[in-house]
């Protein structure tokens, strides 16, 4: 995103000397300018290789089928339609023109660009019986049969979102949040309903005791969908909408190839409002977006447990650029659904701030995930106000109870700077198993109100680490 230094400093809640170390070149957020992602040659190969697919210029617009604007009414039929046609006729623009539009999920078929227009809202009508028949899904990194995504794609190639329009999910305190059950300060009313535990828990034993996928179906299903889920696809672009109010994660790719989201706003503060998850996929890009949800602004995922183990699918190849991160548990985050590990993940000009912000750089997991995480690098990140600015944490979640411990290999952190942190590392290994391959180089906190947290780290390449004002090594 593109920011000038009246927007940023605003944003930051800094004097203009904070704003002067901040400022950091070749980070105006643009496409042209960082369309070579300039960085080594692994990942200016990667940035070679993404290319967003492209559609005919043949085009339905969904009110040609029948659609009407309106709360009253349901306009499903119409864009499957105009889908249908599309597809026969080898591809092209599916349309919502502007207006307010309701309908349920929405299925993508190969070659198929569904564009929102400027001045349109495609309203998912949050009924969850419009989301069965069930289908091919996953949940918090376990493979199920559980309700339709949103907008959801499974083994198609040429797919895409795009517009300067809105996605608007229905979730709300009274419609699909409350089945997360108890969460932070939320108050649901008159609205309490059986939460996700009652799912989740026998999903998660389910994977554990490799019960097929095709038998994970549940009657009495409280596991919200994701927002946008397309599932082994192949070419997929998620450009310039807006997206509201998820039921649960936004953007979250899995097993896809060649994956672009750029110029994307994240506007969603539910419980589990990731903003950009991609799960077990091979070369994405992540670029121009903002992030201020609910959850992890972007967090990068390969399953969890024994059915990520199962799967065996890496999160490879990840570029993150010019993307800005408001509130959010954390900014750029590895995990916790880690089992199949993550590597090749480039992340650079990123700018992160909020009161609401808890993490800047996180990486979660613990010794059930396991996950082994390899060439991870993070640089020219702007930081003005955070929780923890850098977390590294094997005790997530369960902690040390398991039998697959994390692994840790060629982890870089270099040109980071951050105005104002309650800590400036958080970084818990096991006695048994330690922190190890992590370098840091050229790190500025200007402020840190607590000293930092580091247990059973070891063979940590630290240079120019600088924490309010005096050069430390931790």
């Amino acid at each position: 995103m593109s920011m000038n230094r009246r927007s940023l400093l605003k944003l930051m809640g800094t004097g203009s000397a904070a704003m002067g170390a901040l400022t950091m070149s070749g980070c105006t957020g643009s496409p042209s300018a960082n369309s070579d992602f300039a960085w080594n040659d692994q990942a200016n190969a990667i940035r070679a290789r993404i290319v967003p697919p492209s559609f005919p210029s043949r085009s339905a617009v969904i009110t040609e089928y029948g659609a009407k604007a309106g709360s009253g009414e349901n306009v499903s039929d119409a864009i499957h339609a105009a889908i249908d046609a599309i597809a026969k006729q080898g591809g092209g623009r599916v349309v919502v023109p502007k207006g307010e539009f309701y309908t349920g999920p929405v299925h993508l078929k190969s070659n198929i660009n569904l564009h929102i227009e400027e001045g349109a809202t495609l309203h998912f009508i949050p009924e969850p019986e419009l989301y069965k028949p069930y289908v091919f899904t996953r949940w918090e990194g376990t493979e199920l049969m559980g309700y339709s995504p949103l907008i959801y794609a499974y083994e198609q190639t040429n797919v895409a979102i795009t517009g300067k329009g809105t996605l608007e999910g229905g979730g709300s305190p009274t419609q699909w949040w409350p089945w997360k059950g108890k969460w932070k300060e939320a108050d649901w009313g008159d609205h309490p309903v059986e939460n996700q535990k009652f799912t989740r828990d026998v999903l998660r034993q389910m994977a554990e005791d490799q019960v097929p996928v095709a038998q994970r179906v549940f009657d009495e299903n409280y596991l919200r969908p994701p927002f946008i889920q397309p599932y082994k696809c192949k070419n997929v672009l998620i450009e310039g909408v807006t997206i509201k109010n998820s039921p649960f994660w936004l953007v979250n790719p899995v097993l896809c190839e060649n994956v672009t989201v750029t110029g994307v706003h994240c506007d969603s503060h539910g419980p589990n409002s990731d903003g950009c998850d991609p799960e077990s996929c091979k070369d994405v890009l992540i670029e121009n977006c903002v992030f201020d949800t609910g959850d992890d602004c972007i967090a990068i995922k390969s399953g969890r447990n024994a059915d990520g183990r199962r799967v065996g699918a890496p999160c490879e190849n990840i570029l993150i650029n010019a993307c800005q991160m408001k509130a959010g548990h954390g900014g750029v985050v590895i995990g916790s659904e880690i089992s199949g590990g993550v590597k090749n993940l480039y992340a650079q000009h990123c700018e992160m701030s909020s009161p609401d912000l808890d993490r800047g750089i996180r990486i979660k997991t613990n010794s059930i995930r396991g996950g082994h995480l390899q060439n991870l690098n993070y640089r020219h990140l702007r930081i003005g106000k955070v929780k923890d600015a850098i977390v590294i944490n094997f005790y997530y979640e369960e902690g040390d109870v398991g039998q697959f411990m994390p692994a840790l290999e060629a982890i870089s952190i270099e040109n980071l700077h951050v105005v104002e942190a309650k800590r400036a590392f958080m970084m818990r290994g096991y006695p048994h198993t330690p922190i190890t391959g992590v370098s840091l180089k050229n790190i500025t906190i200007e402020k840190a109100e607590k000293d930092s947290v580091i247990e059973n780290v070891a063979e940590v390449t630290q240079e120019n680490i600088v924490i309010n004002g005096k050069a430390v090594v931790i």
